[in-house]
């Protein structure tokens, strides 16, 4: 019996927290609660690939513990609309077939995404006002308002037989957030003042020290900040931060300039915003195409591509591949934007190609572009004073992030704190909080239209290939193995014609070698020619250029 099943079935009367994603790691925040057996998932949200995943822009987490307990599965709460929290739903909710729950702006967006899908009329999707409370199955919801970078951002509490727990990812303390509501401080401190026997909290931030800046500040800093550019300004941010697109809006008007998006995620964050009526309707935003009639101290851009994704507007921009924008000397890029772990190497590719074009590159290690949507320690501090929890699970950061998270709570008097990764179940009740087993946890590479496991042999060969090359080879026998013609071989990232002509030679003749000294017995079995002739191409490889590629023998009988 798997670790999932044992988990599964001797869940009894505990209370039980198991991350599947976004404990360890940015992104692909994916967790579920289990009590007296019956299960709650909050959010199912995506990560973005990197060099070691090729061929793969996005990644989902992996949910087979929870598709083991889908029969008990009582919903999915969604607690806000940025990707990495609700960009999975649309790809693995046909294995979960549970309700989903979320408020107006999250099932806005989500609503789009089951569009593209075709999942509209499947997905049972249910609105839940801000600072309501609804009953999922086992387990009462109730939904706190929290400032984040993003309108209807949530901290929620779970209330079980045993006492509430309060899941707080992606908040903080900002009085002046522009778009959405404070964070809901009297809500909380009631819930301190009820009991609260667990948080699993935001860890992003836990080792910077102080307070995270306000938005409302920014908005001054980039207003300044544009009116002393002469030329076309662009904004890169992510395209789910309506405050930020709020912002870059109200900066350009304030200095007299048009605004236009350049992405169409930014326009359907823009879209839903306004439906839901976070945005005003009447803004003035213009398209891409309207770019080529402004004159450059007329415009500010809003781009995709702070992360320097490879298909994202400013990354096409950056390299002359967009087919309605373009930067010129002395135009200035603002990364309005933090940089995601493990996305150093492709920001910076963007940048210095738009250094390169002599374009100006600001980003907040230069100038006072962009604020945090998480709490830095003073405001973790506050959370803990308000809510006073028996044990805190760090969760939604590095194992960095979440020791250091670890560390301040223990110095500020919780209780009990437990750090555990993803696969970790921990129980909170009854009983002290602890580790008590292991389920599967992994990543599943979204790769066209199918998912595929990133550790799994498509992915294994797919990086053999990206870091060793592939070679194919065509032998030709009769019926008793002997060679009717000269094998063939295309080797895609190794051998170029021109010059590599002495390698490709001694390939194939290593090939014919290895096969006539094959004895007659072995030269009727197909599968040990293929075997042979493999071997043959791998060691003439290694030998002449040092490579060892991927390599396949097609083995033809007549």
């Amino acid at each position: 019996m798997n670790q999932t099943t044992v988990a599964v079935e001797n869940v009894g009367d505990e209370l039980l927290f198991v991350p599947l994603g976004g404990a360890g790691e940015i992104g692909m925040n994916f967790s579920l609660y289990g009590c007296r057996g019956r299960w709650l998932a909050v959010d199912l949200g995506i990560a973005f690939g990197d060099e070691t995943t090729p061929g793969i822009d996005i990644l989902a987490p992996d949910p087979e513990f929870a598709v083991a307990c889908r029969d008990r599965l009582d919903g999915l709460v969604i607690t806000h609309a940025h990707e990495d929290h609700i960009g999975a739903v649309a790809h693995l909710w046909p294995q979960l077939r549970c309700p989903v729950y979320g408020t107006p702006f999250a099932a806005a967006i989500l609503t789009r995404k089951l569009d593209e899908v075709g999942l509209t009329s499947e997905v049972p999707l249910h609105e839940v006002a801000s600072s309501d409370k609804v009953q999922i199955g086992a387990f009462g919801i109730e939904y706190i308002r929290a400032a984040h970078s993003i309108p209807e951002a949530h901290v929620i509490a779970i209330h079980t037989p045993h006492g509430a727990v309060v899941h707080a990812t992606d908040w903080k303390l900002d009085p002046d957030p522009l778009i959405g509501s404070e964070t809901d401080g009297a809500a909380l401190k009631r819930l301190g003042d009820e009991g609260v026997i667990a948080m699993c909290c935001d860890s992003t931030n836990a080792g910077v020290p102080g307070h995270s800046r306000s938005e409302g500040a920014l908005r001054k800093s980039l207003t300044e900040f544009i009116g002393d550019c002469e030329q076309r300004v662009a904004v890169a941010c992510f395209s789910s931060n309506v405050a930020r697109i709020e912002t870059i809006i109200a900066a350009a008007e304030a200095n007299g300039r048009n605004v236009c998006l350049v992405g169409r995620s930014l326009w359907r964050m823009v879209e839903a915003a306004r439906a839901t009526g976070h945005l005003d309707e009447d803004l003035r935003i213009l398209t891409e195409h309207d770019v080529g009639y402004l004159s450059p101290d007329q415009t500010v851009l809003a781009v995709t591509g702070s992360q320097g994704e490879a298909q994202a507007a400013l990354t096409r921009i950056a390299f002359g591949a967009h087919p309605n924008v373009h930067l010129d000397p002395g135009d200035t890029v603002i990364f309005s934007s933090r940089q995601i772990p493990g996305n150093e190497k492709s920001i910076g590719w963007v940048q210095n190609q738009l250094s390169r074009a002599g374009i100006e590159v600001i980003t907040e290690d230069d100038h006072f572009v962009h604020v945090s949507g998480h709490p830095h320690q003073d405001e973790l501090t506050r959370m803990y004073d308000w809510i006073r929890p028996g044990i805190l699970v760090p969760i939604h950061g590095e194992l960095l992030h979440m020791n250091d998270h670890a560390d301040h709570a223990e110095d500020h008097g919780i209780p009990e704190v437990v750090v555990g990764e993803n696969g970790s179940v921990i129980r909170l009740a009854p009983g002290p909080a602890e580790i008590v087993d292991h389920v599967h946890s992994g990543r599943l590479a979204i790769d066209g239209s199918r998912l595929i496991p990133i550790d799994g042999e498509v992915m294994r060969a797919r990086r053999r290939i990206l870091f060793g090359g592939a070679a194919v080879a065509t032998v030709v026998v009769d019926g008793r193995g002997r060679l009717m013609a000269d094998p063939q071989l295309t080797a895609q990232g190794l051998i170029d014609d021109q010059g590599d002509a002495a390698s490709h030679q001694a390939a194939l003749a290593a090939i014919a070698d290895a096969i006539e000294k094959l004895s007659d017995r072995d030269r009727k079995n197909d599968d040990i020619i293929s075997e042979t002739a493999r071997i043959a191409v791998r060691r003439s490889l290694r030998d002449t250029m040092g490579k060892r590629p991927a390599t396949q023998v097609h083995v033809v009988r007549l």
